[in-house]
């Protein structure tokens, strides 16, 4: 049994030892320790709710948490950071410290995670060379930037802060395109202060792929096959064991299922990893959302985007729900630590707010001339080099394409469209363009008429080879009847606040009629009479809503989309107020007029990770 209430970062300030190894096991300031770790990531979780999460980490008996550092985050636009509010990462930090919690950073900075790019800026690939997670210049000089910013805020967290360690990279073993990188990425850390341990992890094929020297080697995995922990001592002798990811569910995609992992199986396999005398951390211990246009997608055999939850069936919920999986975590880690665990903290209630009809409705046709001012070129151009945002290009959203056609006849996409495409001519609906589907005829009409793409980014690719060849829009020619589309007005739908903001007061609102197909922008109001709980938004296919996004008082809350698995949309109580909350929904398609508030969420058809 362990005793460790005297091992907390408030009684070990200034410290000087740090984490160290020595005969397969770690020290902490001398004293044996054991890393009983849960990941949880600031960005995916509104701040209010960060301490309740670590004192619900500390009420599992864990005691260090883990965070991904998002590099698309904090430098949307090329030199400018943003370390405030939500991304408030010396905050994040400081309050471990304050609940008791060390900490494992995680700063990439490519970070995977399910998230867009891995986490790097999408403005990265306007260079056309671009060569990701390599010593490319193009892309250290961005990386040493970014890391002179970011290291000021973490290295006074160290010896006078919660960090005992700090990984190289992410599971570079599995992309290993440059035997150069993982030594650059090493010395970018050192060279701006790092001092404590630092680690890598791979999955087992990559692990002998993505050693550093100088760097502990960690293994992460779901199933433990035999020898899987004794394989590290091949690629290291005589030291300690850490997994540093132990997957305790899974993310979706959209049109899949929602997937689940037994909790007696991953309770079980816990146990196993700690008799062997190996740390651990648990991915996720609190998975959160997606928010916003943040998600990722796979790209295995085809293309498929991740849903806005980002449930994965971890320990806690979406919503910081205790599972099963949490009890019987915190019982078995009461049977190892050798003082009685904090009480689990109560559950904050969820309301039901009943339906709220969307009284309102604009066409995306009529706000583009008093909103937006196209940009225009004769060739098309793809997202992230469109001349915005001080000349670092379009993150995320939705990008329309707009030419004149005299006829119709056959429209076929070459395979440049990234990722959906409706196809309008003039504000008639033709169809849709994507991976699959790269040809539609359209129909013969008189005289000139626009033919108009709108192409929805779904998310970039996270993991995987195909990181550099992730841009958005139009990436190349689309060819009408063999002849290829020239000059377009391009109209940029990032959809900021700052948009969103002027979309309310914008000319052209109307009552919603019984029947409407979009693309559209609708709107309604919440009314709540006391202090706001979370809730849960369900756009129901039944009561006509098709695929979009959901803004609550400016906040975008992700997407929502017909085939599922994902019903319900989180809505934390945080981003609510007391009285009137506008709800604003872009709808590609076909509208409702009710979505549902409801108090329990709905994540899909379940299947078991096999």
């Amino acid at each position: 049994r362990f005793n460790w209430s005297e091992l907390i970062p408030l009684r070990l300030w200034g410290r000087t030892l740090g984490l160290q190894t020595e005969n397969s096991q770690f020290l902490l300031e001398g004293m044996p320790f054991r890393i009983f770790g849960g990941s949880m990531h600031y960005f995916r979780v509104p701040k209010e709710y960060w301490e309740d999460r670590m004192l619900k980490m500390k009420a599992c008996g864990l005691n260090t948490l883990t965070t991904y550092v998002p590099w698309n985050l904090h430098e949307r636009e090329r030199g400018k950071f943003d370390f405030s509010r939500n991304l408030d990462l010396k905050a994040f930090l400081s309050l471990a410290a304050k609940n008791g919690l060390w900490v494992i950073l995680r700063p990439g900075p490519y970070i995977c995670s399910e998230w867009d790019l891995g986490g790097l800026p999408s403005w990265l690939l306007q260079d056309p060379e671009m060569q990701l997670r390599t010593t490319y210049k193009g892309f250290t000089e961005a990386v040493d930037a970014y890391f002179d910013h970011l290291m000021r805020v973490v290295v006074p967290l160290q010896a006078r802060g919660p960090i005992i360690a700090v990984q190289v990279e992410n599971e570079y073993g599995s992309y290993a395109k440059d035997p150069n990188y993982m030594t650059y990425v090493k010395t970018a850390l050192l060279s701006r202060g790092i001092v404590e341990m630092l680690m890598t992890s791979d999955n087992k094929n990559g692990l002998s792929f993505g050693l550093v020297e100088g760097a502990l080697a960690t293994v992460n995995f779901q199933k433990l096959e035999p020898g899987l922990l004794k394989y590290l001592d091949t690629v290291q002798k005589d030291q300690p064991k850490m997994v540093m990811e132990y997957w305790t569910g899974w993310f979706d995609n959209w049109g899949g299922p929602h997937y689940v992992f037994d909790a007696d199986e991953m309770v079980n396999t816990v146990a196993s990893v700690l008799k062997m005398g190996a740390s651990i951390n648990l991915y996720m211990f609190h998975g959160g959302t997606n928010f916003g246009f943040m998600n990722g997608a796979l790209e295995a055999d085809e293309y498929k985007s991740d849903v806005t939850s980002y449930d994965y069936d971890a320990v806690l919920t979406e919503a910081g729900d205790y599972t099963s999986k949490f009890f019987k975590l915190r019982q078995l880690f009461s049977m190892i630590i050798g003082q009685p665990l904090p009480l689990p903290p109560m559950i904050e209630s969820k309301a039901s707010y009943g339906a709220i009809l969307l009284h309102q409705y604009i066409s995306l046709w009529d706000v583009l001339p008093s909103l937006l001012q196209p940009l225009k070129s004769e060739l098309p151009v793809n997202m992230e080099n469109l001349h915005l945002n001080d000349s670092s290009g379009q993150s995320y959203g939705y990008v329309l394409y707009e030419t004149v056609i005299f006829g119709g006849g056959h429209l076929h996409s070459r395979d440049h469209v990234r990722d959906r495409a409706q196809v309008f001519v003039n504000t008639m609906y033709v169809g849709e363009l994507d991976y699959t589907t790269v040809e539609l005829s359209l129909p013969e009409g008189q005289g000139f008429r626009q033919l108009r793409l709108l192409v929805e980014n779904r998310g970039r690719v996270n993991y995987g080879l195909a990181l550099n060849e992730q841009r958005k829009g139009l990436i190349g020619d689309v060819f009408l009847n063999k002849t290829p589309l020239r000059n377009f007005k391009i109209y940029s739908l990032e959809m900021k606040p700052g948009f969103m903001k002027s979309l309310r007061d914008v000319a052209g609102w109307s009552t919603v009629p019984d029947y409407f197909v979009g693309p559209a922008f609708f709107r309604g109001r919440l009314w709540i009479e006391h202090q706001p709980q979370d809730t849960f938004l369900k756009l129901q296919a039944s009561l006509g809503w098709e695929k979009g996004v959901v803004f609550v008082n400016g906040q975008n809350l992700g997407r929502y989309w017909k085939i599922g698995p994902q019903e319900t949309l989180y809505l934390p109580a945080p981003w609510l107020r007391k009285g009137s909350n506008e709800i604003v929904i872009f709808e590609e398609r076909t509208a409702g007029r009710i979505i549902q508030s409801v108090d329990i969420p709905y994540l899909g058809r379940t299947q078991y990770v096999d």
